[in-house]
């Protein structure tokens, strides 16, 4: 049996190496990854449209209006609460979606820079379970936020919606910034971790995309490096989505997690168009997202390997975009939550 998925208006705007999401998807995935997940109607961002923003990009000037975070690097973490409007659940509204789109910002009323900026985000969570979305290559701050709506909503998760967003430019021809962007970031993420794990309550999960699980793996090392296997005791699942990551990078990384590495979850294919030109512009390696599945699995994750489903141009966004591959996510949070 063949799904297919219908294509987002920010799937068509997309170019580069997140771009044109035409995607279908059969069967199931990995081995024991997808299995049978009860429906639950409503996630506790559709009931409360709120998601938590740190990010290292500067806030525009006037702070808390459109466009709220621009593609410049800024000084240290800023974090904002931001309201979202969910969309319109009514046929009518779903049909009008395909042009208009779903979520959307309403406003980021107050915006707080600084060292105090993790320790709001944490005070914010009370005590929940939390799920940030790191984003990946070429993205706004609007699109990323988008983007952490739609997974959060998609997997109908109950607790509270959070996106680590760093400077991307935003431009096809920028990979370079964003990488560099994305790895200047590190100090600010594991600041938040730190501030998440300090506080008490329920465990972080993150879903990381593409050059998004660069930051977040080279970020998860340097928190076990600085503080040990125990600071990692409160991450919870680990999902890394196509991860635009050198598989020699990749490897290092996983090793140097210890027994954390059993945390995560790699969502691959390897006929990810958008991996193959970031590997040409990266000299020819292999990236970790369209590696063999043999290979991933000999390091000690998890792996649901799409190659043989993805049959649109792209193959890149299939976690947003597909409702099984979502299914994947939601199982590893669960596994993570003991369920």
């Amino acid at each position: 049996m063949t799904l297919t998925a219908a294509p987002t208006r920010r799937g068509f705007a997309r170019l580069g190496l997140s771009a044109l999401a035409s995607l279908s998807l059969g069967g199931c995935l990995g081995d024991g990854l997808l299995g049978e997940t009860a429906p639950e109607k409503q996630s506790a961002l559709d009931v409360s449209p709120v998601l938590l923003v740190a990010t290292t990009r500067r806030p525009a000037d006037p702070a808390g209006r459109p466009p709220y975070f621009t593609d410049q690097r800024g000084r240290g973490l800023s974090f904002a609460a931001v309201r979202l409007a969910p969309p319109d659940r009514s046929l009518i509204g779903k049909v009008s979606s395909v042009v208009t789109g779903d979520w959307r910002i309403a406003g980021a009323p107050q915006v707080v820079s600084g060292p105090e900026a993790a320790t709001a985000f944490a005070e914010a969570v009370l005590g929940r379970d939390v799920l940030l979305y790191v984003h990946g290559y070429r993205e706004s701050f609007e699109t990323a936020a988008v983007s952490a709506a739609q997974l959060s909503d998609g997997i109908r998760f109950r607790g509270v919606s959070g996106l680590f967003t760093w400077p991307s430019a935003g431009k096809t021809f920028d990979y370079g910034y964003d990488r560099e962007s994305a790895l200047w970031s590190r100090d600010a993420f594991e600041d938040l971790l730190r501030a998440l794990a300090a506080a008490q309550g329920g465990r972080i999960h993150i879903v990381a995309h593409s050059m998004g699980t660069l930051l977040t793996l080279e970020t998860l090392r340097m928190l076990r490096a600085d503080a040990g296997e125990a600071a990692l005791d409160r991450i919870g699942a680990i999902v890394l989505a196509a991860p635009d990551i050198d598989i020699d990078l990749f490897t290092n990384g996983i090793e140097r997690l210890g027994t954390a590495a059993q945390k995560i979850t790699v969502i691959s294919s390897t006929n990810d168009r958008a991996l193959e030109l970031s590997s040409t512009i990266a000299g020819g390696v292999i990236r970790a997202g369209a590696a063999d599945r043999s290979r991933l699995e000999a390091l000690g994750v998890r792996v649901a390997d799409a190659s043989d489903y993805g049959s649109g141009i792209i193959n890149h966004d299939l976690f947003l975009s597909n409702v099984e591959v979502q299914q994947v996510i939601k199982r590893a949070l669960a596994r993570a939550d003991g369920r």
